[in-house]
């Protein structure tokens, strides 16, 4: 049974419910983990409370060092962690490793904290008197995490809110809690002081604790749009800052004069990877006139020769779903699609994958002719099932993508740089690409996610992570010239 670190000490659930973690590559229990009890929140919040004051008062320069030590650590254990992820996650060894370089891209931007917590000063505002403006940190803040990124999501949140002078707790997801507990392992060498970092495994029940402790200021949050809607509304009732990032419905519009093998490799990438469970993976297809020709066997093509493992097997290009629930989820999903008048050009079920027969393996799926207003179209399948759409004009294409409900990605392939530029301006989604097929920000941009893809102001990452885990205070002062000569 997994641990929670509180306090910096490795300490029991108050609980005695239990969760099973499956590695969904072979069906088999690998690790239990507690459920989780709003006693286990209460604990960790109460060592992060007794820290707050001596790590807000610790120099910003001071606490980056920890973060430096950070970086060294998931840089030596790369390899190590990213087993351990691949085995819980069912994700790929490459992407698994590709998970840890971007933790630590997040705790490289935030190292960079002492110049993003920079005060901005007007000198004489009036006669001898100036004023500034000053970031302090909330005090006790935390995330709760997904399963489809265990290393990478927690580092969106808790390197730039410690850096900034907060104490945390992560709640990692339960179907994937041994990837953060290691990296919490590893972490012991930093050195930070106790009670600064926190995590705490669970269900609904830690989660709502944490939504409801009246000393949890502020909470991160990734997952689909139902639950994020929940964790946003409870929270804000609650008086606390939520982000809250939530589902998607990606679609991806290619242009007849994008380049051909190059735009179908990225796109099946881009569908495929991560077996599809990523909130940027393409989903819908949309092809744009002669595009429909160019393009749609050479999809098929494409996704027919992605070759489906167990993710530590160097062959294997994409590995199985999460869980049992999901993959049967994903196949009724399927059904509905071809009820609703699309045709399988590809069907990736009832395959099973030879030694993994026990696997949650869903192989790549093509859904042919996808109709706007269908549920297959505003559904988010969430496993990897390519939908292909067809309009007339880029026009046409535009009003297709800014119909749906989601907004967290879209993205376009073509030469032409007027039909990229109006793609981008006109589109109505927080995270554009252009001839790109996965519009992961860098670092040091914020993720950005609209409509029902994000709740809340201020986005993970970056600067957005700064003002979100700091308030603001404004000082306007005065000193006259005859009081300093009493001194």
């Amino acid at each position: 049974m997994l641990k929670n670190y509180i306090n910096g000490e490795w300490v029991a659930s108050t609980g005695s419910a239990s969760i099973d973690v499956v590695n969904p590559a072979t069906g088999k229990v690998i690790e239990q983990v507690p459920a989780g009890t709003a006693d286990d929140i209460a604990r960790a919040v109460e060592a992060a409370q007794a820290a707050a004051q001596a790590w807000r008062n610790t120099p910003a320069v001071q606490r980056i060092q920890y973060l430096f030590r950070m970086k060294q650590i998931l840089d030596e254990h790369a390899e190590e962690i990213a087993e351990i992820c691949t085995n819980e996650s069912g994700k790929t060894y490459g992407e698994s490793k590709a998970e840890v370089v971007r933790a630590v891209e997040n705790v490289e931007v935030a190292c960079g904290i002492p110049t993003m917590l920079q005060s901005e000063f007007s000198e004489d505002i009036a006669g001898g008197i100036d004023e500034f403006m000053i970031r302090q940190p909330l005090g006790v803040c935390a995330c709760i995490a997904p399963f489809n990124f265990p290393i990478m999501i927690p580092f969106w949140f808790m390197p730039y809110a410690i850096a900034c002078g907060n104490t945390y707790i992560v709640k990692p997801s339960e179907k994937v809690p041994m990837t953060m507990t290691r990296i919490f392992e590893l972490f012991e060498a930093v050195g930070l002081p106790k009670g600064v970092l926190n995590m705490v495994h669970g269900a609904k029940d830690t989660v709502d604790a944490l939504l409801d402790h009246p000393a949890v200021p502020a909470i991160s949050f990734v997952g689909s749009t139902a639950v994020a809607k929940y964790v946003y509304q409870r929270g804000t009732a609650n008086g606390k800052r939520i982000q809250a990032q939530g589902g998607a419905k990606n679609p991806v519009v290619v242009m007849p004069d994008a380049d051909i093998d190059t735009t179908v490799r990225i796109i099946a990438d881009s569908v495929y990877g991560c077996a599809g469970q990523r909130c940027l993976a393409a989903s819908l297809v949309v092809l744009v006139g002669k595009a429909k020709e160019l393009f749609r066997d050479k999809l098929v093509e494409a996704a027919r020769n992605k070759t489906t493992g167990y993710g530590m097997d160097p062959a294997a290009g994409m590995g199985p779903v999460i869980t049992k629930e999901s993959k049967e989820r994903i196949e009724m999903l399927i059904d509905k699609g071809v009820d609703e008048g699309a045709s399988l050009l590809l069907d990736g079920r009832n395959k099973p994958v030879s030694g993994y027969e026990e696997g949650y393996f869903i192989h790549p799926t093509v859904l042919d002719d996808v109709k706007q207003g269908t549920d297959t179209f505003a559904t988010e399948i969430f496993g990897p099932v390519m939908g292909l759409m067809y309009v007339d004009t880029l026009d046409d294409a535009i009003q297709l993508v800014n119909s749906g409900n989601y907004g967290n990605s879209a993205c376009i392939f073509t030469h032409s740089g007027s039909a990229a530029r109006r793609f981008r301006h006109d589109v109505m989604a927080g995270n554009i690409g252009v001839n790109i097929g996965v519009a992961a920000p860098m670092a040091f941009f914020p993720f950005s996610g609209w409509k029902d893809s994000f709740f809340g102001d201020l986005h993970a990452q970056s600067h957005h992570a700064v003002e979100f885990y700091t308030q603001t205070k404004v000082v306007i002062e005065r000193w006259h010239d005859e009081w300093n000569r009493k001194f």
